[in-house]
């Protein structure tokens, strides 16, 4: 949605007096204020986090300060030092191969071969869980984990917001 606003806005050249905001960018601004509380010490195995950078939000949207928002809060959540970054990374990142309508598409075997280089590199990393705030990435991610054998776990940045909430 928050690409298709932005795309919108610009093509048709939509006079507006808002700014569109990524909420992952939010969670980063409240985090440095304080008014989102985190603490990475419910993190006590050291598992390994990654992240995914959707095109539509990174790449063609908002760009990479939304990217460095992403990773700013998943370090703030996991603890740093359980954070390993992908390469290439941020706008310069793999597209998954599951946007575009491909997950819906039902060409299966195009959709996995197009995500085996991104697999690889999701692999690479070693990581236990893969951060994913696109729900296609998250689908494509997913399904190229149980296709080609990764061990991670796929899932949005809330799940662990969630988890390190202050109380």
């Amino acid at each position: 949605m928050l690409y298709s606003t932005l795309e919108g806005l610009k093509r048709f050249k939509i006079p507006h007096n808002f700014e569109v905001v990524s909420i992952i960018s939010l969670y980063a601004q409240w985090i440095r204020e304080g008014r989102l509380k985190v603490d990475s010490s419910w993190n006590t195995e050291g598992l390994k986090f990654t992240v995914q950078d959707p095109c539509k939000l990174v790449r063609q949207g908002l760009g990479d300060p939304v990217a460095d928002d992403l990773r700013f809060v998943v370090k703030q959540v996991c603890g740093e030092e359980n954070f390993v970054d992908v390469w290439p990374n941020k706008s310069n990142n793999y597209c998954c191969g599951g946007g575009g309508g491909a997950i819906q598409a039902g060409f299966t075997d195009n959709r996995r071969k197009h995500g085996r280089m991104k697999f690889e590199q999701l692999h690479a990393t070693d990581a236990d869980v893969v951060i994913t705030p696109c729900h296609n990435c998250h689908t494509q991610v997913k399904d190229l984990a149980a296709h080609y054998g990764g061990k991670w776990q796929t899932t949005h940045l809330w799940n662990w917001i969630v988890k390190a909430l202050v109380r």
